[in-house]
């Protein structure tokens, strides 16, 4: 007997009821201010994350010994950022109403507006910890208030001040500089100061957004708006799975691999094992 091919990343295929953790992809570019392509981001990871193992040597566990369900990507209206918004917001909440983590695979920065409405409509006191080259702080781009290069400052406006928590930022305009001096807290170019973040929201209901250009270029090449000068894989490691395991994260997302500017595959690649690692470290 033959069975109909379902992909999903690799051993996300328990039972929806099993699993405390559902994964789904927000394929969307719509705001992309540099070079398109992440909307093929959710596809490619869960195609190539069958060329690493389920077992990590970092954190000697194993996938197959956990429950992970991929509800896979959201048909998403690209001629409307808001509906695309609500969309996403909408399966968070169906994850949500569950009493389940949703994990959800972007697709350019913004997609996290999505998610995080549904998050802090759940959760009362919501904290973000946010990884990213960009500061991603702007009020508006080029008029558009809903935009990648906005999207934590629409998600300020959800939590507030002092509930921001980024690091390795190494680029944006002066303005957003500004901004976060006064209303979150940037940790610049590195993760110096992450364990003292994490010690601090701990029994915090903590939302990680990992916009995976916090990368170096020259590990992670595959992304639209690249920017010298970022962290090593090993560091970014180190750092989620720190994160992942002593935080009660409630909700995540990894956004911003776009796989046709790294015909290697090892951007892809690099994704899939962070991707990977985070899971077990919140298993």
């Amino acid at each position: 007997m033959l069975n109909k091919n379902i992909q999903t990343f690799i051993a996300c295929d328990s039972e929806y009821g099993d699993a405390g953790i559902v994964l789904f992809g927000a394929g969307f570019d719509g705001t992309t201010s540099f070079r398109p392509g992440t909307r093929f981001a959710p596809s490619a990871i869960r195609n190539e994350s069958f060329g690493i193992e389920t077992y990590s040597p970092y954190q000697n566990k194993d996938m197959t010994d956990y429950s992970y369900f991929d509800s896979g990507d959201i048909e998403l209206p690209f001629g409307s950022t808001d509906r695309a918004v609500a969309d996403i917001a909408a399966r968070a909440d169906m994850i949500l109403a569950d009493d389940k983590l949703p994990f959800m695979i972007g697709g350019e920065h913004l997609v996290t507006l999505g998610s995080v409405m549904a998050v802090n409509k759940k959760y009362n006191d919501l904290y973000i910890v946010h990884f990213d080259a960009h500061a991603d702080l702007r009020d508006d781009y080029l008029g558009q208030k809903m935009s990648h290069a906005c999207v934590l400052r629409r998600c300020h406006e959800l939590v507030g001040d002092g509930h921001i928590f980024q690091f390795g930022i190494r680029s944006g305009d002066r303005e957003e500089f500004l901004f976060a001096d006064g209303h979150t807290e940037m940790y610049k170019f590195s993760f110096d100061g992450l364990e003292e973040v994490v010690e601090k929201l701990k029994g915090k209901k903590v939302y990680f957004t990992l916009d995976l250009d916090v990368l170096d270029p020259s590990v992670f090449p595959g992304t639209g708006t690249p920017e010298a000068g970022g962290v090593t894989f090993d560091e970014l490691r180190k750092a989620v799975t720190l994160v992942c395991s002593k935080l009660d994260i409630v909700g995540c997302d990894v956004n911003e691999l776009s796989p046709v500017y790294d015909q290697s595959g090892v951007s892809t690649a690099v994704a899939c094992k962070i991707i990977r690692e985070m899971l077990l470290a919140m298993s």
